[in-house]
C-alpha cells in the first residue's frame, strides 16, 4: 500500500477506480481501510475510491504524537486537497463520522456529498468514557484476548454474533481487529473516547446527507442518528436492518446499495 507524507503523520492509503467523482471511505475506530474492502470492490468501476487509515491503526503513524480528533480532521484536509483536489463524496462510519462532519461544516468546498455511518456529534458519556478506559487499559497490559468478546460485542449486533453459518466471518474479522499495533491503538482509543460535542457544527453541513445506521447498533443506536438526520439541514436517514456497529462488513451488500443510490439519485 503507498504511504503518502503528509505535514503531521505519514499515511497509508489506496487509491482505485476510474470515474469523475471520487468517494472518500474513512473508516471506524479498531479497523482500517480494509473494513470498506466489499463496497471499494463494487464501486471502484464507476467511481475513483480513496481509502486511508486513520492514525495508529492500519499502516498510518503519527509524526507528532497526536491522535486527537482535531488532528485525524487536519490529516484528512491534506489528504484531499493533496490526492484529490475537488469536492468529494466522503462517507465516515463511527470515527471516520466524526471527522466527515467537521469536514462538511468547516470545509465545504470539499465536501460534495457526505454519509454518515454509525455517526453522533456527541462527547462520550462518564459511564462510556469509564468502560472503554478499561477495555483500553487491558489491552495495553495484556493484549486483545481478555477483552475480545466485549469488543466483538460492541461492534457487531446480535443477528451477526448469533449466526453459526458466519462463525468463520467473526474469526476473521476478529484477525483483522488484532492487525492493529496494540502500543498505537490504545493512543487512537483515547483520542476518539476524549473527544468533544461537535453539535454546534450541524447547522452549517449544507451538503447532501445521507444517516446510516444498523438497528442494532450498541455504541452509536438509532436515536443518535435521528438526531443528525434531523438536525443537518438537507440529510435523510435510513436504518438497515440485522446490522450492528460494523455494517459494511455485516451486511455489505445493502451498505453498498444504499451507498451507491444516495449518490445517483439524490
Amino acid at each position: 500500500m503507498p504511504i503518502i507524507e503528509l505535514k503531521n503523520a505519514s499515511c497509508n492509503y489506496i487509491l482505485e477506480g476510474n470515474g469523475q467523482d471520487t468517494i472518500v471511505f474513512a473508516h471506524g475506530l479498531l479497523w482500517s481501510h480494509w473494513m470498506f474492502h466489499k463496497q471499494v470492490a463494487y464501486l471502484k468501476s464507476n467511481y475513483r475510491i480513496l481509502a486511508y487509515d486513520f492514525r495508529g491503526q492500519g499502516g498510518t503513524t503519527s509524526k507528532d504524537g497526536k491522535y486527537d480528533m482535531d488532528s485525524l480532521f487536519e490529516d484528512t484536509v491534506e489528504l484531499i486537497e493533496t490526492l484529490v483536489g475537488k469536492p468529494v463524496i466522503f462517507a465516515g462510519l463511527s470515527m471516520g463520522g466524526y471527522v466527515g462532519i467537521a469536514l462538511a461544516a468547516k470545509r465545504p468546498d470539499l465536501v460534495k456529498k457526505l454519509i454518515l455511518m454509525a455517526s453522533t456529534t456527541d462527547a462520550e458519556t462518564l459511564e462510556s468514557i469509564l468502560k472503554y478506559k478499561m477495555l483500553n487499559n487491558m489491552v495495553k497490559m495484556v493484549g486483545y484476548w481478555p477483552v475480545e468478546k466485549a469488543i466483538m460485542s460492541l461492534m457487531f449486533g446480535k443477528n451477526f454474533l448469533q449466526d453459526k453459518a458466519r462463525a468463520d466471518h467473526y474469526d476473521y474479522f476478529l484477525k483483522k481487529l488484532k492487525e492493529n499495533n496494540r502500543n498505537l491503538i490504545v493512543k487512537a482509543t483515547e483520542g476518539v473516547i476524549t473527544r468533544f460535542s461537535t453539535e454546534y457544527h450541524l447547522p452549517n453541513i449544507k451538503c447532501k446527507t445521507l444517516v446510516l445506521v444498523g438497528e442494532d447498533d450498541i455504541p452509536c443506536p438509532i436515536e443518535k442518528s435521528e438526531y443528525l438526520a434531523e438536525n443537518i439541514p438537507n440529510a435523510r436517514l435510513m436504518i438497515i436492518e440485522d446490522a450492528g456497529h460494523t455494517g459494511p462488513l455485516e451486511e455489505p451488500e445493502k451498505y453498498t446499495k444504499a451507498i451507491k443510490d444516495f449518490i445517483e439519485n439524490d
